[in-house]
């Protein structure tokens, strides 16, 4: 790849790199590695960038969402930085035009493949923090990113119910329940609480203005302790 397709994608990326090697390493496959023995693959950029990209999102939501609770705080940040997430964003900056890959990789749809796509937008993130920090980073996820969390949130893509309820009905988890246990406050200014249950044993609870508020806490907090009882029970 020549220097003027770097030089194109800084332009349409609207970034600028200082160190030009950091931005090629950021699209390089463990594939092309292996043919290419003098290139360095991007698996350890991704893992920074994984991480940067965590705390980006995280503190994106906290500052603009201030009246969202730890629960779907935590549940949004998941759907976000997801693979499929990353990669529709990734596809539609059309990054997987720029990766270098092995001949092998290349022949069986590399480019267009969701997994290699989202690593490469972490391994991107990463290189752009190590080559110009913590603001460009944020720069550009306020250009390519945090405008598509927005539009999720917007359309109600987000759904924490939808998502436990697929999840359920797969792993054949049982009947779902949504029980509303307390009322607080006057008629103007309700508050419910709302438990989901699952086999009528609790798994979730969440408080809201509105009862479907309620209940996308209670399901965003069931849906993190059924991930934390399936990575229990993997180690």
């Amino acid at each position: 790849m020549s220097s003027g397709d770097w030089e194109r994608l800084q332009t349409e990326l609207d970034i600028r790199f200082n160190n030009a090697e950091l931005l090629r390493e950021a699209f390089t496959h463990s594939s092309y590695v292996n043919e290419h023995r003098d290139a360095t693959h991007n698996e350890r950029l991704e893992y920074l960038g994984d991480a940067v990209l965590q705390l980006a999102v995280a503190e994106h939501l906290f500052r603009v969402y201030p009246q969202w609770p730890e629960g779907k705080l935590t549940f949004v940040r998941a759907a976000i930085v997801r693979e499929g997430a990353l990669f529709r964003l990734a596809k539609g900056l059309s990054l997987g035009s720029y990766a270098l890959l092995g001949r092998g990789e290349e022949l069986s749809g590399g480019r267009t493949r969701p997994a290699l796509l989202a690593d490469m937008f972490e391994a991107l993130v990463g290189a752009i923090y190590l080559d110009s920090g913590w603001d460009a980073v944020l720069r550009f996820l306020h250009k390519h990113m945090f405008p598509e969390i927005e539009s999720y949130v917007a359309r109600g893509v987000i759904d924490a119910k939808s998502r436990l309820h697929e999840r359920v009905q797969q792993e054949g988890l049982g009947a779902i329940e949504y029980a509303v246990v307390e009322e607080r406050g006057p008629a103007n200014d309700r508050q419910f609480v709302i438990e989901t249950r699952l086999n009528g044993k609790t798994w979730g609870s969440g408080v809201g203005r509105t009862k479907k508020e309620a209940e996308q806490e209670a399901a965003a907090e069931a849906i993190m302790r059924l991930d934390r009882e399936a990575f229990g029970a993997k180690r």
